[in-house]
C-alpha cells in the first residue's frame, strides 16, 4: 500500500481498481494528478496506488477500509464506486446466496462507501460518480439480480444529489453499455475501459461550475445486427 504523488494532490478512491475499467478510472485519474486509492478484492501492487484489501460483499469491511484511506490520506476530493458483482441465472433457479451477494456489492456496498466518505466529500466539495449499467433500465433474461441492483442505484444516486447539493457536493450515476473489460476483448462493438476511463476524469474535473451532470449514459459507437438475446442485447441499443 504505496503512495509516490506529491502530498497536497487531490485524492480519488476508487473500488475494484485492480482490473478492467476499475483499473482504467485508476489510471486515468492518476494521471490527471489525483492520488489514487483503491478498495481492491485482490491486490495489485502498483506503486502509484494505495491499496486497501477489501471485500465489498462483507458490509463490515467496507466500513475499515474507507476509514483506513481517509487516515492515510487525510482528505478525499472523489469517490467512484465500481466493483460489481455479476451473476446471472433465471428467477426460478437463482440461488438465494447469490441474490444476496449481489446486493451487498452492486448496493449495499455503494451506500456504505458514500455514508463513510461523506464528511470528507463535503469538506472537500467533492464528487461521486457511481458506475450503473444499461442493465438497469433495460432487462433481459437470467439478469433479475444484476439488473435489479443496477437499477436501485438510479434511485440512490439522484437521493444524494437531491440532499447534498447544498454542500455542493456532486453526484453522477454513469450507466454504460458494452465495454471490452476482458483482457483481448477487441470487439468493435464495445467500449474500450480507457474510453469509460475518460469519459469518467472529464465528468469529475472538467464539469463547469454552474451545472451538475446527474444522470449519464453512454453507448458504444457501433452497432450489431438483430437476433441475439440475454445480455448480448444491451450492446445493441
Amino acid at each position: 500500500m504505496r503512495s509516490a504523488d506529491p502530498a497536497g494532490a487531490p485524492v480519488a478512491l476508487i473500488s475494484g481498481a485492480n482490473r478492467g475499467t476499475g483499473l482504467a478510472i485508476a489510471q486515468e485519474l492518476h494521471h490527471r494528478g489525483y492520488r489514487v486509492a483503491g478498495l481492491n478484492r485482490t491486490l495489485i501492487g502498483e506503486d502509484w496506488m494505495y491499496e486497501v484489501p477489501c471485500d465489498l460483499g462483507e458490509a463490515a469491511t467496507v466500513d475499515t477500509a474507507v476509514s483506513q484511506v481517509l487516515a492515510h490520506f487525510g482528505r478525499l476530493d472523489v469517490c467512484v464506486t465500481n466493483a460489481v458483482d455479476r451473476t446471472f441465472a433465471s428467477i426460478a433457479e437463482m440461488d438465494p446466496a447469490d441474490w444476496d451477494r449481489a446486493v451487498a456489492v452492486n448496493l449495499t456496498s455503494v451506500f456504505r462507501i458514500v455514508r463513510a466518505s461523506l464528511p470528507a466529500i463535503r469538506a472537500a466539495r467533492g464528487s461521486y460518480v457511481i458506475i450503473g449499467s444499461h442493465a438497469g433500465t433495460r432487462f433481459f433474461e437470467g439478469g433479475a439480480s444484476y439488473s435489479a441492483t443496477k437499477g436501485a442505484l438510479k434511485a440512490l444516486v439522484e437521493t444524494l444529489l437531491l440532499e447534498e447539493r447544498a454542500h455542493e457536493v456532486r453526484a453522477t450515476l454513469v450507466s454504460p453499455g458494452a465495454i471490452a473489460n476482458e483482457y483481448g476483448d477487441e470487439s468493435p462493438y464495445k467500449m474500450a475501459t480507457e474510453s469509460v476511463a475518460r469519459c469518467v476524469g472529464a465528468i469529475v474535473q472538467d464539469q463547469p461550475s454552474d451545472l451538475v451532470i446527474g444522470d449519464i449514459e453512454i453507448r458504444p459507437a457501433l452497432l450489431q445486427g438483430p437476433g441475439i438475446s440475454g445480455i448480448d442485447r444491451l450492446q445493441h441499443v
